[in-house]
C-alpha cells in the first residue's frame, strides 16, 4: 500500500498540471513589478491579471524599474527558465 501511495505522489507531482504551477506562479510574479510600475499589458492574460486602467508605458524596455526591481525580474527570469517556463 505504502508502494501504491509514493507512487502516486510521484505521478502528481510530474504532471504537466502541477509543473505549470510554479511556471503561473513566477509569470505573476514577474509580470506584477511591471504592472506596479505602470507597464500596459497587451496579452489576454496579462489585462485578465493585471488591467490597464493605471498604465503608462506601452513599450516594456520604458518602464522605469528600480535597481532592485531589475534585479527581482532578472533572478524571476532565471528561475522561469530553471523551471522550463514557455512564455
Amino acid at each position: 500500500m505504502r508502494r501504491l501511495q509514493i507512487l502516486c505522489l510521484v505521478l502528481v507531482c510530474a504532471s504537466p498540471a502541477r509543473a505549470a504551477f510554479p511556471c503561473d506562479e513566477l509569470w505573476g510574479e514577474r509580470n506584477a513589478v511591471y504592472a506596479e510600475a505602470g507597464y500596459c499589458f497587451r496579452t489576454p492574460r496579462g489585462i485578465a491579471a493585471f488591467g490597464n486602467a493605471q498604465c503608462r508605458y506601452d513599450d516594456i524596455r520604458d518602464v522605469p524599474l528600480s535597481a532592485r526591481d531589475r534585479a527581482k525580474v532578472a533572478d524571476i527570469v532565471r528561475e522561469e527558465r530553471r523551471n522550463g517556463c514557455r512564455e
